[in-house]
C-alpha cells in the first residue's frame, strides 16, 4: 500500500515537513523540465523577468548579477548559477552587459520572455490537473497555518 492509499486517519499523522520538501522539489523538478523543453532554464527566464521593465524592473535601468541575485534570494536553488545563466543569455543575444557589468535585457530577450510567459498557464493548468480550486486553496491556508504555527510569515 502506497502512502497515498493510507487511510485518513494514517495521513493525518504524516509529517508536513517531508510532504512539503517532497512537492516542493517534484513541482520545481517538473516546471523546469517544462521550461527547458521550450528552450530556457528558469533562472534564465528569471534573469528576464527580473530585467525587463514590462515586468519585475519598471525604471528597466539594469542590474548587476550580484544585484539579481539579491532580488531573486527566496526563489534561488543552491545550483542556480547566475553568473552562468547571464553568460548563456548574452550569449543569445537576450541580454547585454555595459562596462560596469549592468545586465540589460534586449529586445529578442524581451520577445523570449514574452514568449515563455504565455506558456506559464499550460504548465500551471499541468500542475493543477485534478485539483478544483476550493481544494488549491484549502491547502494553502493549511500551509499558512502551518507556517504561521511554526514562527514563520505568511
Amino acid at each position: 500500500m502506497t502512502t497515498l492509499q493510507l487511510p485518513d486517519v494514517e495521513l493525518a499523522g504524516q509529517p508536513a515537513a517531508y510532504w512539503t520538501g517532497v512537492a516542493y522539489e517534484s513541482i520545481i523538478a517538473f516546471t523546469r523540465a517544462r521550461q527547458a523543453e521550450l528552450g530556457m532554464t528558469q533562472p534564465q527566464f528569471w534573469l528576464l523577468r527580473n530585467l525587463s521593465k514590462n515586468d519585475l524592473l519598471p525604471d528597466g535601468g539594469g542590474r548587476t548579477v550580484p544585484e539579481l541575485r539579491q532580488a531573486m534570494t527566496s526563489y534561488l536553488r543552491a545550483e542556480d548559477d547566475l553568473n552562468v545563466e547571464a553568460d548563456a543569455l548574452v550569449d543569445r543575444g537576450w541580454l547585454i552587459r555595459d562596462e560596469n557589468g549592468r545586465l540589460r535585457i534586449t529586445e529578442a530577450g524581451e520577445n523570449a520572455r514574452t514568449r515563455l510567459s504565455q506558456h506559464a498557464p499550460a504548465i500551471r493548468a499541468l500542475i493543477h490537473k485534478d485539483i478544483d480550486d476550493k481544494e488549491y486553496i484549502t491547502a494553502l491556508k493549511v500551509l499558512r497555518q502551518l507556517i504561521l504555527n511554526t514562527g514563520g510569515s505568511a
